[in-house]
Order: C-alpha cells, then sequence, then structure tokens
C-alpha cells in the first residue's frame, strides 16, 4: 500500500509505518525522541498532526482527536494507547513484548492513557511551534 504523498515523501506501508504525534506536546515529542533513538532498522516515519502528511493520510476525525497520536501501517490506523504499543513494538529486540498488553481491554488501557493526554501540557509543557526534525533526523519525518 502506497500513501498518497508528494512523490519525495511517498511512504511504502509495507514496509514503513507513520507515527503521529501531537507537534507542540513535549511529551509527545520526547516520545518520539524515544523511539528514534531506539528504532534501529528505521521501521519508523513521524509527521505532526497538524502538517500536511496528517492531512492527506490520516481521517479528519483523527485528527481532531488532537490529545491522541495516529499509527498508520499496513494493517490500518490506530489511536491512543493502540497506537503507542504498535509503535514501540515496531522497535525490534524486546520491546515488541510491550505488545502483550493489547490485551488488556482498550477501554482501560485508553482510559489511562487519556489522564495522561489530558494533563500532557500541564505535566510536560507545550512548545509554541511544531517540533523541526535535525537535518540527521530528516529523512524519518514527513511535512
Amino acid at each position: 500500500m502506497e500513501a498518497t504523498l508528494p512523490a519525495k515523501e511517498a511512504v511504502n506501508l509495507d514496509t514503513t509505518s507513520v507515527l503521529f504525534f501531537d507537534g507542540v506536546c513535549n511529551l509527545c515529542n520526547r516520545t518520539v525522541d524515544f523511539l528514534i533513538r531506539r528504532d534501529k532498522k528505521r521501521a519508523l516515519r513521524f509527521a505532526p498532526l497538524q502538517g500536511e502528511a496528517a492531512q492527506l493520510m490520516v481521517k479528519p476525525q483523527m485528527i481532531e482527536a488532537l490529545p491522541s497520536v495516529v499509527f498508520v501501517d499496513k494493517t490500518g490506523a490506530y489511536q491512543r494507547s493502540t497506537a503507542v504499543l504498535r509503535a514501540v513494538a515496531k522497535l525490534g529486540g524486546l520491546w515488541p513484548v510491550l505488545k502483550v498488553l493489547l490485551i488488556i481491554p482498550r477501554p482501560l488501557r485508553d482510559g489511562v492513557y487519556n489522564w495522561i493526554a489530558k494533563n500532557r501540557y500541564r505535566w510536560f509543557g507545550k512548545r509554541d511551534s511544531c517540533r523541526l526534525p535535525t537535518p540527521e533526523e530528516r529523512a524519518m519525518f514527513l511535512s
């Protein structure tokens, strides 16, 4: 499955997954940093929910739920705790073991996720604008 992005940023969802995140959220940006450092296979790409790539690849109702992250791969689009667990599972090593947490009912997982998301700006702060990737990170980001 090929994403509908400009040719220079085409994403093959058979081999790469995309994590869309709140680009002004400090917690979200720290999470992206965490994933980048551990994604040795470079299986993940990243894009802010406020960006053009999100407008092209994510359903509008998922973007409107900005307290959520959205994870897109060849199997579909996922939000909240499911998105985080699926992204972490792409890291390799022992990280995919965390996917076992998907057996916890989604309402329970998302309840914890929503509580953190609701308080994230107060606890971790907020940026004035979306994150700009470093030159080394640029290949991992969509606009």
